[in-house]
């Protein structure tokens, strides 16, 4: 059974760091490209980061791009979403994901809000 379990959310002012977490189970995690999503309410879920199995490819979307950073520890099936320069525009729930075998999979979510 696949399960995704996200960690390291929480509040924040503008220009500080989190660090979030998932740790991944029920898969081949190192076979399988990983990702990061985000939603507001109201709003559609959007993508803000991926990486490949090995951690040699990564993407961004434009809005996060140079602030943060993905990887993955495949001896701890884990992702890492490093998050700089937080903005208040960056406020939402953090969702990691994973397709395999043709069904996306997701977290519970970890929650970051950026507030003065």
């Amino acid at each position: 059974q696949v399960h995704l379990v996200e960690s390291g959310g929480g509040t924040v002012q503008p220009g500080e760091s989190l660090r979030l977490s998932c740790l991944a189970s029920g898969f081949t995690f190192s076979s399988y490209f990983m990702s990061w999503y985000r939603q507001v309410p109201e709003k559609e879920r959007e993508l803000v980061a991926g990486i490949s199995g090995s951690g040699a490819a990564t993407n961004y979307a434009d809005t996060v791009n140079g602030r943060f950073t993905i990887s993955r520890d495949n001896s701890q099936n884990t992702i890492y979403l490093q998050m700089n320069n937080l903005q208040p525009e960056d406020t939402a729930m953090y969702y990691c994901k994973v397709r395999w075998r043709a069904t996306d999979y997701w977290g519970q979510g970890t929650q970051v809000t950026v507030s003065t």
